[in-house]
């Protein structure tokens, strides 16, 4: 099968700022490849690179080394008007919905944004926000309110809307679901689910949660101070995984048998003590 997203021997490096500051290199040649309907998950605590890797594929981080290939074309180094006409091949949702929606626009309004923008004529869009707002759950009167008026959950669900209304092949979703509680956590990861099953549509799943990434993502990356540490299949990578850095994040994850968080914790302890002795050995 030919990818969908081919990232190769990626870098993007930030010059310094101030007198004799280095340069700062958020990724160090990072390669991934994403498959037509597949769901890759992008792991790592803040600052390890993931959502810069993001920014990356969706033109809002300089790449200063490699390559980004859609779809077999090289998009790494295009300018933002000659990406305009991937809008709807790409896709994002943020992590914070109330922040990505126009706080003064009705859902409709938002829904229509994109639509208007590729000429879309006013009965068609009509019809399409309707059958958006139901693809993702949400009821017909969602269309004449405000993003305040919805819970956390349902804001999110208007942002997965919007991203799909231009029925993109790729969705970067960038911690899509860290500022929900559980319970809705896992009801927009479901949605997630239906949706691709249902339209085919790819995502590049970037989150610091292993359980959240086991959940939704066929295969995972981990992400490890602007590099990947490890890749595979995602039942693998985060039931047994291999590298230190993964066993970490592994331990850190918390279960509901206190007996079992407190040897995690030791575990973690444990890990940590090793992984900086191997290191301080190396420098």
């Amino acid at each position: 099968m030919n990818m969908l997203l081919e990232v190769e021997d990626l870098h993007v490096t930030y010059p310094g700022k101030g007198f004799r500051a280095q340069p700062f290199h958020a990724l160090k040649g990072v390669s991934l490849d994403i498959r037509p309907g597949e769901t890759v998950g992008l792991v790592g605590e803040s600052g390890s690179g993931k959502t810069t890797l993001g920014r990356a594929v969706l033109g809002l981080a300089p790449v200063t080394g490699g390559s980004i290939r859609y779809d077999g074309r090289e998009i790494g180094h295009l300018g933002r008007r000659a990406r305009r006409g991937l809008s709807s091949e790409i896709q994002v949702v943020f992590q914070d919905p109330y922040s990505s929606l126009n706080p003064s626009m009705t859902i409709a309004q938002i829904l229509a944004e994109p639509l208007t923008a590729r000429g879309t004529a006013a009965k068609e869009a009509n019809a399409r926000i309707s059958d958006l707002l139901d693809r993702v759950g949400l009821p017909a009167d969602a269309a004449r309110r405000l993003p305040r008026e919805f819970s956390g959950g349902q804001r999110q669900r208007v942002a997965i809307a919007r991203a799909l209304a231009l029925d993109p092949r790729l969705i970067v979703c960038d911690e899509p679901v860290s500022a929900l509680d559980l319970s809705t956590q896992a009801r927009v990861l479901d949605l997630f689910i239906e949706i691709q099953e249902r339209t085919g549509v790819a995502y590049l799943f970037i989150s610091h949660d292993l359980a959240v990434v086991r959940h939704i993502s066929h295969r995972v990356a981990v992400m490890y101070r602007g590099e990947l540490v490890e890749t595979g299949d995602g039942d693998q990578v985060t039931a047994r995984p291999e590298h230190p850095y993964t066993q970490r994040l592994f331990l850190a994850a918390p279960v509901p048998d206190p007996d079992a968080q407190q040897q995690r914790r030791a575990d973690r302890r444990a890990l940590l003590d090793a992984h900086k002795s191997i290191e301080g050995a190396v420098a």
